[in-house]
């Protein structure tokens, strides 16, 4: 995924609202823009941050700016726009990045299905010997020591949810499929944050354990280009216990 114009740099003030955030830009004005992530950013949101903004020309917009990029201590960057990651899975489902999923001549977005009032995120189809297969798409900041990714980085019934309904899937005869697409290029692996969302966590371990195939790819970030180009493992270990 390349962007259309040149980023606008600058340094973030605060993030607020969920899907706000005042930026300080280089000749010292102070703007508003779009924050198109409704997650906690964990990590991602510290004042001081040097971040890196898209503009839209479209006139009805209320806020012209977007948060894009930020910078974190280390220099590592990382894409915070959840937005951008259905079409980046897109482009790598396209050229066989993930091999497991290639050659599904037919990619369809945004599926709906009316039984369960809700929409997977592509359906793959046409495939000369496989079953159709239903992907899902979760976009990943959160990171802690040692290069771990971690997802969700709140508390995320929808994403639980959307495990089972993958589950359900595969009950049913399909393929179903869940793509972790993190965004940022200093993680090794990707693990479920099991001290934020435990729920998340078993629901996780449920649908591997019932067929549903889960993948990571890697991105690597710059201020031209983010480009899912690395297979991640996804690792579950087992959950530390509370101490009663």
């Amino acid at each position: 995924m390349r962007f259309a114009q040149p980023l606008i740099p600058g340094v973030l003030e605060r993030r607020y609202k969920r899907f706000l955030a005042d930026v300080r830009l280089e000749d010292g004005s102070l703007v508003t823009c779009h924050c198109p992530n409704t997650g906690s950013m964990l990590g991602c949101q510290e004042p001081g941050s040097r971040v890196w903004l898209s503009r839209s020309d479209n006139p009805k917009r209320k806020y012209a700016l977007t948060w894009e990029l930020v910078e974190l201590p280390g220099r590592a960057l990382v894409g915070i726009h959840t937005g951008r990651a259905n079409g980046m899975v897109r482009e790598a489902l396209e050229q066989g990045r993930i091999p497991e999923l290639a050659d599904y001549p037919v990619i369809r977005p945004e599926v709906r299905i009316a039984e369960w009032r809700t929409r997977i995120d592509f359906l793959l189809s046409g495939h000369g010997s496989e079953p159709d297969a239903y992907v899902e798409v979760k976009n990943v900041t959160a990171a802690v020591d040692d290069g771990i990714a971690l997802f969700p980085d709140a508390v995320s019934a929808r994403g639980t949810r959307h495990l089972q309904h993958l589950q359900r899937l595969v009950a049913e005869g399909c393929r179903a499929a869940l793509v972790f697409c993190v965004q940022r290029d200093d993680v090794t692996e990707v693990r479920p944050a099991d001290a934020i969302d435990p729920a998340y966590g078993r629901a996780l371990r449920d649908a591997i354990a019932n067929g549903v195939e889960v993948h990571a790819l890697g991105a690597e970030v710059n201020e031209q280009v983010i480009e899912l180009r690395r297979r991640l493992p996804v690792v579950c270990p087992t959950p530390e216990l509370s101490p009663t």
